[in-house]
């Protein structure tokens, strides 16, 4: 049977459904009910739960859309050809800008529901693993900490994605400042080893693109 209503945007059905879910959440919170989304998608809930199974179905594909986009936004400001200082606290905006551009699709993420056994609200956690495999990947690949460089990327790495969730947690609730303010703040608890360290040296290419020790 073919969805009635279906708004011609030449957008993908499931996708128009998945926005209509990311309004309704933003206007009524994380426990923005089935009737509440497909009101706000402008139909009824039985095309809701054809395309998506139930509501935990609907919140997975919505938890997943935002958590693939935050991990590719870090991934691409941690490819950012800047200074260290800054390409750390460029990932921290980063970060910090994804979650208060939606807060409450971030509750959403990190804040269970009551009751909820699907454990939903605990979707954030694969993409801050991710996070902080991404973190090691490149402490270990441009900062030189001598013998011990495998053992304190991946210590690193999974603490500051500890540090950033919780600390952005608070901001987030509490306002007490500016984001660029907090950037700040994180950076310099983060910069005193970072700053010591030196920059491990660029491989050599040859002419055939081939790389040279």
């Amino acid at each position: 049977m073919p969805d009635s209503a279906a708004p011609a945007t030449g957008e993908p059905r499931r996708e128009q459904l998945l926005n209509a879910a990311d309004r309704a959440v933003q206007q009524f919170g994380p426990g923005a009910s089935m009737n509440a989304i497909a009101a706000e998608a402008g139909i009824t809930k039985p095309i809701l739960y054809r395309h998506f199974g139930d509501r935990h179905g609907l919140i997975r594909a919505l938890t997943e859309r935002h958590t693939s986009g935050l991990l590719a936004a870090i991934r691409a400001a941690l490819a950012e050809p800047l200074e260290r200082r800054d390409l750390v606290e460029k990932v921290l905006d980063t970060y910090l800008a994804g979650i208060e551009s939606r807060p409450q699709i971030y509750r959403l993420l990190t804040h269970p529901e009551p009751g909820d056994p699907s454990g939903i609200g605990s979707a954030l956690a694969p993409a801050l693993q991710q996070i902080a495999d991404e973190i090691t990947k490149a402490v270990q690949g441009q900062v030189d900490l001598g013998a011990d460089r495998e053992l304190l990327a991946e210590t690193w790495g999974r603490a500051i994605s500890g540090m950033v969730l919780a600390a952005g947690d608070w901001w987030l609730e509490q306002r007490p400042c500016s984001r660029a303010r907090m950037v700040q703040a994180l950076a310099d608890l983060l910069w005193g080893r970072l700053a010591a360290a030196a920059n491990l040296p660029v491989p050599l290419t040859t002419n055939h693109g081939t790389e040279q020790t």
